[in-house]
């Protein structure tokens, strides 16, 4: 058989679409050449939820959303197609959650129940919602974070002015000049510490030095005998006082001299005679010493 021009074309064109299908299918993340298990779930508010869509369990990746319908049942529920592995089993109780990330992709979470046993079957209907997580909890705060943004703004500015306040500057240049002197005294710090380092063993050794010659000063002590010495003091003391009583009373020499006023005046008349000789013989030596051969004695 013979293909004119035009019905190889024909042939390429239908198998390029082909492709293309099965590329575009593939790309969106739909199983190709495998079938899955269809299951539904039904949420109030799709938003963001697209064919396509992964889903996920205990975050895995178990399937993808095929289709999305709206149910015009009085409800008005939107019902996603979703194509699960078929090793996938969801137990009785388990919901889906709508999840977004911090890209605004919107993802199914199954949350799955505890039930071992019973499991949900293909084809069936589970429930869905929105997921509480931090996404949603900021979609919650934006009101009160735009009540706060004049503040914000406020406070902005009232730092703004702070910062352009010279005082501060100052204050600033100031602390960098108390962290020079800080660092400084750090360094002169460190110095003392190494010279207390070298010197304190030197010292110590002195120290030991002082402390053996007051052990040995102390030993030396211990060895006097304290008793004999005040016996001594005490021998001696008795003398002097017994000296002291041979002094004042009449019996002695020194006891005489001290106490007989007739012995006192005669010194004193004989200091006294004593004296005037030495004066006469001063104004007149001749009367008592002469040399002369010749001459007679001066009277």
């Amino acid at each position: 058989m013979k293909f004119t021009k035009e019905i190889k074309i024909a042939l390429v064109s239908i198998f390029g679409i082909v492709v293309l299908f099965f590329g575009l299918q593939f790309l969106k993340g739909l199983s190709v050449f495998s079938s899955d298990n269809a299951m539904y779930v039904a949420f109030s508010d799709a938003t963001g939820l697209a064919v396509s869509s992964p889903v996920y369990a205990n975050g895995y990746r178990v399937g993808v959303v095929k289709s999305l319908d709206y149910d015009y049942d009085p409800h008005g529920k939107i019902v996603a197609e979703i194509g699960l592995n078929k090793e996938m089993r969801v137990p009785v109780g388990s919901r889906a959650e709508l999840a977004s990330d911090l890209l605004g992709n919107i993802k199914i979470n199954l949350v799955l129940s505890d039930d071992p046993i019973h499991m949900i079957g293909v084809g069936d209907t589970i429930s869905g919602d929105m997921e509480q997580g931090i996404m949603s909890k900021v979609g919650e705060m934006m009101p009160v974070i735009m009540d706060i943004a004049p503040k914000l703004d406020s406070i902005m500015n009232s730092l703004n002015q702070l910062l352009a306040d010279p005082a501060l500057r100052n204050t600033l240049h100031n602390v960098e000049g108390m962290t020079d002197n800080l660092n400084a005294t750090s360094r002169e710090l460190k110095t003392l510490s190494a010279s207390l380092n070298r010197e304190v063993p030197t010292m110590m050794t002195k120290a030991n030095g002082v402390l053996d010659n007051t052990q040995q000063l102390t030993h030396n002590l211990s060895q006097i005998d304290v008793a004999a010495m005040n016996a001594k003091v005490n021998q001696t003391l008795a003398n002097v006082e017994q000296m002291t009583q041979k002094l004042n009373s009449n019996e002695g020499t020194l006891g005489l001299l001290m106490r007989d006023a007739t012995l006192y005046n005669n010194l004193t008349a004989t200091t006294a005679s004593a004296d005037s000789l030495l004066t006469d013989l001063k104004a007149h030596p001749k009367r008592y010493v002469h040399f002369s051969i010749f001459g007679k004695k001066d009277k």
